[in-house]
């Protein structure tokens, strides 16, 4: 249990609550969301993305992570995105659409908290990416899950503490 509680302010009520309404705004998913924190300059968060109509694969059987675990099968990343390049095709994006991944996800709640910042004229900007990791092992997810939890305890030692 974190030994420090982050304080939220109006701002940072709001990328809770929109974090909070991801997975119910995106049913069709298969989301499910798992630890998370909101701290005064960045935000962590676990996105477990089931099976769903848009990622169906096989799974990949060598991996670690238990499903049971997390209460969904994963599924093997590199099978979700197609790569197969036809020559004829002349669509601009080989890869896909775009609109149901994690990068559409992230776009959406970040939109949302940055529209609530500008009709409410809170001076506020994301840094202009994420950084994403696929976790595989119950141990990484556990590990993973304690540093979130755990953040509030290390803000004061981060180079924005004020």
């Amino acid at each position: 249990m974190p030994e420090y509680e982050m304080q939220l302010n109006d701002l940072g009520r709001t990328v809770e609550a929109e974090w909070l309404k991801t997975a119910k705004l995106r049913s069709d998913m298969n989301l499910e969301l798992a630890e998370y924190i909101v701290m005064p300059n960045h935000f962590h968060g676990i996105a477990i993305i089931g099976e769903n109509k848009y990622n169906t694969s096989v799974y990949n059987t060598d991996r670690e992570l238990e499903p049971s675990y997390l209460g969904l099968a994963q599924l093997d990343a590199k099978h979700r995105v197609s790569t197969d390049l036809n020559i004829n095709d002349n669509s601009k994006n080989k890869f896909g659409s775009q609109s149901k991944n994690l990068a559409s996800i992230l776009r959406g709640f970040k939109s949302a908290v940055t529209t609530y910042a500008r009709i409410n004229d809170i001076p506020f900007n994301w840094q202009p990416r994420f950084h994403d990791h696929i976790i595989t092992t119950n141990a990484e997810y556990l590990r993973i899950a304690d540093y979130i939890i755990n953040n509030p305890n290390n803000w004061q030692k981060d180079k924005f503490y004020r």
